[in-house]
């Protein structure tokens, strides 16, 4: 590894030939200063992310690719969407989209090796890609950014380039629950047993389940991800002090950061192993809590798209929901408001228009209750997601289109 000035990088960068494709670091830990080295120095090239945030270069010459969308490639003219299992995805690298350069964000070196730190996900296979191929791997050290282990740390052989930056890491913005979230994260915890593995998405009703379990005792994490829920619970000692929380990556505010640096109780590990359903089937009583957009009478959940839009895309859920449903003990649970406030309409729907994210679940929660739906016939879950999650005003549409299905619905 070298470590070079941004006007060094550029001119390397520079020199690429054709049309590279990018892969960068998403969530919260892009390489914001690396990939904007990048724009200013390559005319055209493709750029690879999860979960986008806003800031993403979308100027003419750049295409954006993503498997799950986030808010700074949502909506864009030059987005393309490749629909895909986040377990896969480094399968989709390795043969239909390989690339040609990777940026990172690490921690600066220490004995020989840097960190990944609160992204690791998909990053090691496309270092493998990229170095298969000749290609160029560039890491932006940042002083700031948490050492964790697992299969964040990297040899300094592993990485061509590098920059020094010292500014603050990014973190989501604080998103107090509703009290809907609230009611559906009660309903929630109260189907998770002690003891139990967890498994929790993104967004507002799987931070409300967290603030809901601090009284459990011996959980554990197998997750894709985690955020500032779990630290309550490692506080309230709701955690399995013995076991690590193993995840792909984090993301939360500066007391989260400074806990998992250079903490052993944290693990992150790479894509394939945290979102393989083989090795999630293995956990004790995985417990996957995620969300929706909307779900049909059918016990069928949209997680991905919004009036035939891409709005993010696969991510994990269906990793998750066939280990859970694997794991003895295990539940796969999908949480969501019985009404869209915004677009004011029911989430329960007779049956989805769209592409299906996820089906065979073992509960579907709103605020309204929970509809078990493992080990009911068709007509049973039909009515439990009539009965328990849909919203009043909607029971009587959803009835009598339920009937028209075929459904026997009282």
């Amino acid at each position: 590894m070298r470590v070079i000035s941004e006007s060094r990088l550029a001119s390397v960068l520079s020199g690429l030939p054709g049309t590279p494709r990018v892969v960068a670091g998403g969530n919260f830990s892009t390489p914001w200063r690396a990939l904007s080295v990048l724009d200013a120095a390559v005319p055209e090239y493709r750029l690879f992310m999860l979960n986008a945030q806003a800031g993403v270069p979308g100027r003419e010459g750049v295409t954006l690719e993503s498997p799950f969308v986030g808010p700074g490639m949502r909506g864009r003219e030059n987005l393309r969407y490749f629909p895909a299992r986040l377990s896969m995805v480094p399968g989709l690298l390795g043969q239909a989209l390989p690339p040609d350069v990777v940026l990172l964000h690490t921690t600066p070196p220490v004995d020989g090796t840097l960190s990944l730190g609160t992204e690791v996900n998909i990053l090691p296979a496309a270092i493998e890609q990229v170095r298969a191929r000749g290609g160029v791997v560039v890491a932006q050290m940042n002083p700031r950014m948490p050492y964790t282990y697992g299969d964040a740390v990297l040899s300094l052989e592993e990485v061509d380039h590098a920059i020094e930056v010292d500014e603050p890491l990014a973190s989501p913005a604080p998103r107090p629950p509703s009290e809907v979230s609230r009611v559906i994260g009660d309903r929630v915890a109260a189907l998770i047993p002690g003891g139990a593995t967890l498994q929790l998405g993104i967004g507002q009703v799987p931070d409300a389940v967290l603030a809901a379990l601090p009284s459990r005792r011996g959980l554990t994490v197998w997750s894709e991800m985690f955020s500032d829920g779990v630290l309550a619970l490692e506080k309230a000692g709701a955690l399995e002090a013995g076991v690590p929380v193993t995840a792909s990556f984090v993301f939360g505010g500066a007391e989260l950061y400074d806990w998992i640096d250079r903490n052993d109780r944290v693990r992150l590990l790479r894509t394939e192993k945290t979102n393989d359903p083989a090795l999630i089937s293995r956990q004790h009583a995985l417990t996957s809590v995620n969300g929706a957009l909307q779900v049909d009478l059918y016990a069928q959940a949209n997680a991905a798209r919004v009036r035939g839009l891409i709005y993010s895309g696969f991510g994990g859920q269906t990793d998750f929901i066939v280990g859970a449903l694997h794991s003895p003990g295990g539940r796969a649970i999908i949480a969501l408001p019985s009404w869209h406030p915004k677009a004011d309409v029911s989430t329960v729907v007779p049956r989805l228009a769209g592409p299906v994210t996820s089906f065979q679940h073992s509960f579907i929660v709103s605020e309204q209750g929970a509809a078990a739906i493992w080990g009911h016939d068709a007509a049973g879950q039909a009515q439990q997601l009539l009965d328990n999650v849909a919203h009043p005003d909607a029971r009587d549409e959803l009835r009598e289109a339920g009937r028209r299905l075929g459904f026997p619905l009282r």
